[in-house]
């Protein structure tokens, strides 16, 4: 336990020593303080967890966890494989909460729960949550029913298709019959009228 607590350490340490906006951030106001970086860090996650616990919003602030700093280091690829592990383990964790929502939403301490698990998803270790559960869950749920997931997407597809055309056809069946697109008719020309009459000089 003692060596995975050093592990998570050195990963923040080498965390606060790279440069990026974070990181950029607390070197200003550490210079402005004068309190080290490492103990603002510490700050900042004991105040998002306290929000987490007992904040409103704290959904959102949860959901940004997830998202903004896996966002920030999915272009980069040396590692691309655990992020696109994570962002598929991320969209089923998503599925499943869209449907338990209303259960989940008074568990005590949710929000808590759910960022520490993203935290374990996105964590630089080996015993990573995403790859974990994407191995022993996820691959083996999606092999064994890949037939009839490739059955029913291209069913979906054709359907999609066979719909698409049938509204084209009917949008301009529609048209046609109102006469909003078609050949433009000639434009009748009208002769002088015949009651018109020149004036008269005297």
């Amino acid at each position: 336990m003692l060596a995975i607590f050093t592990k998570i350490k050195d990963r923040v340490e080498a965390f606060l020593n790279e440069k990026n906006i974070v990181t950029d951030c607390l070197n200003k106001i550490e210079e402005k303080t004068g309190i080290k970086k490492r103990y603002l860090a510490l700050g900042a996650a004991g105040v998002i967890g306290t929000y987490l616990l007992f904040g409103h919003g704290a959904s959102l602030l949860c959901n940004l966890i997830g998202f903004v700093y896996p966002a920030y280091y999915s272009p980069d690829k040396e590692d691309d494989t655990q992020w696109l592990t994570y962002w598929v383990i991320y969209g089923f964790f998503s599925v499943g909460e869209f449907f338990s929502d209303i259960f989940l939403h008074w568990f005590p301490f949710y929000y808590v729960c759910k960022c520490l698990f993203l935290l374990w998803c996105m964590a630089s270790v080996s015993w990573n949550g995403s790859q974990i559960l994407y191995r022993y869950t996820v691959r083996p749920l999606f092999l064994k029913h890949e037939a009839r997931v490739d059955e029913m997407v291209s069913d979906i597809s054709g359907k999609a298709k066979s719909a698409a055309e049938n509204i084209t056809r009917e949008v301009l069946h529609t048209l046609v019959r109102n006469r909003t697109i078609g050949p433009a008719e000639p434009e009748v020309k009208r002769l002088p009228s015949s009651a018109f009459t020149e004036p008269t000089v005297d």
